[in-house]
């Protein structure tokens, strides 16, 4: 029985090193995200939370494709060194630099700037997030 054992094993062992190795027929890149041949670059919308993840934004954002600007208009009061950008991609696109947490827009002076790369990673369009605060 125990030689039975061995064999099986053995017949296993040698069938897996006779199987083709599985290898990526698809690139990807340093973020492990497929590289596609997507050339599509920009915001379709975006929306901005508050720390209780509510929005903070009094109408919806207006993105301008062509000047690459996105702006937005806050609640009077809003704490802007605690907010959670949130951005609607076109297919396969990611934003660098990455949104890991809150976000300080305090400094409405000067806009934020966030880069929209295209899912073949050849396209890069840079969008200026302009931030308003409602009046009183």
């Amino acid at each position: 029985m125990k030689r039975k054992i061995i064999f099986i094993n053995v017949f296993f062992l040698i069938l897996l090193a006779a199987l083709p190795s599985c290898k990526k027929d698809y690139p990807v890149d340093d973020d492990g995200l497929l590289i596609t041949p997507r050339e599509d670059c920009y915001v379709s919308s975006f929306e901005l939370l508050g720390a209780d993840y509510v929005t903070v934004l009094t109408k919806t954002a207006v993105i301008n494709d062509t000047t690459q600007t996105i702006n937005a208009q806050v609640l009077y009061g809003t704490d802007l060194k605690n907010l959670y950008p949130q951005f609607t991609l076109a297919t396969d696109c990611k934003l660098d630099p990455k949104i890991v947490g809150k976000v300080d827009f305090s400094d409405l002076a000067n806009p934020k700037e966030y880069t929209v790369v295209s899912g073949n990673r050849q396209v890069r369009r840079t969008f200026k997030v302009v931030i308003t605060v409602q009046p009183r």
